[in-house]
């Protein structure tokens, strides 16, 4: 049975001043699956690593999504921070509300509900992916 993590970053303000964070957190608590569900004003920073690090280990966690902005920024800091707590890296997906919700919406209850719907198919996905390996190709 899955067991997922969501951390929802604030981003400082380019995710909280549009999306109410702590909604999607409350949100995400109530997905099937889901066993923890934080907010934290950047958890890219070394303590929302951490922070990240000792939830997946508190709670055996199979998969973490960090809801926050695009991959293309963070998604090597939390697959790092997810490898350093034991879970395979590939576990850990990103949920880009930056510039899918907070970025592109006027209103604050329309790009918090967007991202609602973006965390819960996204911890869908987590909860079917499979562990993998990197390997170097010549």
């Amino acid at each position: 049975m899955a067991r997922v993590g969501v951390f929802v970053c604030h981003c400082g303000e380019n995710v909280a001043r549009r999306v109410d964070v702590e909604k999607v957190a409350e949100f995400s608590r109530r997905i099937p699956g889901v066993v923890v569900a934080d907010h934290y004003r950047y958890f890219c920073s070394a303590p929302g690593q951490k922070i990240l690090e000792e939830a997946v280990r508190k709670h055996g966690l199979t998969g973490v999504v960090v809801a926050a902005c695009s991959p293309h920024l963070h998604e090597p800091t939390f697959r790092g921070a997810s490898a350093r707590s034991g879970l395979n890296p590939f576990l850990c997906e990103m949920a880009n509300v930056r510039e899918q919700c907070s970025w592109v919406h006027a209103d604050g209850g329309q790009a918090t509900r967007k991202a609602c719907d973006i965390v819960a198919s996204t911890v869908e996905k987590v909860k079917r992916n499979h562990p993998l390996r990197a390997i170097d190709l010549p």
